[in-house]
């Protein structure tokens, strides 16, 4: 396992600095970022890059997220302590740290199976436990656990899936970026059982979020 030494906790201050000064507030989200050793979840090949404010590849054509957009979606769902969210696309687990970081529970799923073995077996290793992991598809959510506080979706998504907004608890909030090449990163918040808020904030740009059911 690689370490995580002075140096790279002095990066992670410098990256905190750059995600502060383009407008994250959350002192939470932010503490997250300057702790978890963003290094470790990135192959060998890109560790010096680590902390740059970028995304970079990760195993099976997917990235880990620029830090910047993890910090941006984390302070949109505005965790409390014990908030039981659904993440759609694990990923290397960063973003999963995150949310952990801040004391929710996290029911999180991912529909590479490559990834999904190996960020099975990686976060617990460096201290970051998820209440659940599953291997599937995310536009199905993951009804038995259902309803949830807050939904992250990590990935572009064509289409708001409807079984993702008929999980989120009233007065819950699901943050997902929509849209083709480009995605319109977007805020639901649930006001009654049949009503939502929507509010939308900017162009993103994510990997695709796979659709293929899981075998």
């Amino acid at each position: 396992m690689r370490q995580d030494n002075p140096k790279h906790k002095g990066l992670r201050n410098q990256l905190v600095k750059t995600v502060k000064s383009k407008g994250i507030k959350d002192k939470n989200v932010l503490d997250a970022i300057s702790k978890i050793p963003r290094h470790l979840f990135m192959d060998s090949g890109f560790i010096d890059f680590a902390y740059q404010d970028k995304a970079f590849p990760i195993a099976a054509d997917q990235t880990i997220s620029q830090p910047y957009t993890v910090a941006f979606q984390t302070e949109l769902l505005q965790i409390e302590p014990k908030d039981k969210v659904l993440e759609i696309g694990t990923g290397s687990g960063y973003q999963t740290a995150v949310l952990v970081d801040l004391k929710a529970e996290v029911y999180s799923i991912e529909r590479q199976k490559e990834l999904f073995e190996k960020t099975k077996k990686f976060l617990p290793k460096v201290g970051y436990v998820a209440k659940k992991l599953k291997y599937g598809d995310g536009y199905k959510g993951w009804p038995e656990f259902a309803p949830f506080d807050k939904i992250i979706v990590t990935a572009g998504a064509p289409f708001v899936p409807k079984p993702l907004l008929s999980q989120l608890k009233i007065g819950g909030r699901l943050v997902i970026p929509v849209g083709d090449d480009v995605q319109v990163m977007t805020l639901f918040i649930r006001n009654s059982e049949k009503e939502f808020e929507k509010h939308e904030f900017g162009d993103f740009r994510f990997v695709p979020m796979l659709k293929e059911s899981a075998k």
